[in-house]
């Protein structure tokens, strides 16, 4: 993934996890329960992904969580984190320059 390079204008806004969860997804980590926001989901290059800001009041910063979305058995929707660092900082960069289109 990392040898790719990816521009808004390749992304395709989907929103299959808000229609199945809401603007709120809760997600467990080591029996703590986190409370994110649906930022933005979308497809680019055959993968779709997840941007999500914890609404937990610990929460220091506005620094948001990227996800991959997969699917699971019996096409279950699952969020896995993104543990590739090339993959993340494409992912990332892509979405800030989503965020400053007209």
């Amino acid at each position: 993934m990392s040898d790719m390079i990816f521009e808004a204008k390749d992304v395709v806004r989907i929103d299959i996890l808000k229609l199945a969860f809401g603007d709120h997804i809760t997600l467990t980590d080591q029996d703590n329960e986190i409370v994110y926001r649906l930022l933005d989901e979308f497809r680019i290059g055959g993968q779709e992904y997840a941007v999500m800001l914890s609404e937990n009041e610990d929460r220091t910063d506005d620094e948001y969580a990227l996800f991959r979305i997969v699917r699971g058995e019996d096409n279950e929707l699952e969020l896995s984190t993104i543990d590739d660092d090339d993959e993340w900082e494409a992912i990332a960069e892509l979405f800030d320059e989503m965020s400053f289109e007209p």
